[in-house]
């Protein structure tokens, strides 16, 4: 029940797409992505921090910053 925004948002932007609007619909699907899947994000940016090039970029403090906002508040479990 709490994602149920993001998954409407993402197969609204699938139908979208289809009936040819895509640019609409691909916004539509990025929407949900990210609502879907925020939290996820900073997971992965944290264990991509080890990586040696990678690394390197992700702990720049801009980037940091973004990635530790990015999922939005703790109101939501993380998909996995």
């Amino acid at each position: 029940k709490d994602r149920i925004r993001g998954i409407i948002s993402f197969f609204g932007g699938v139908l979208l797409v289809m009936i040819r609007w895509p640019i609409i619909g691909m916004i539509c699907q990025l929407y949900g992505l990210v609502y879907l899947f925020g939290q996820f994000f900073p997971i992965a940016a944290q264990s991509m921090q080890d990586t040696p090039i990678i690394g390197d970029i992700l702990r720049m403090p801009a980037i940091a910053n973004f990635f530790a906002s990015f999922g939005g508040g703790n109101t939501r479990r993380a998909p996995v």
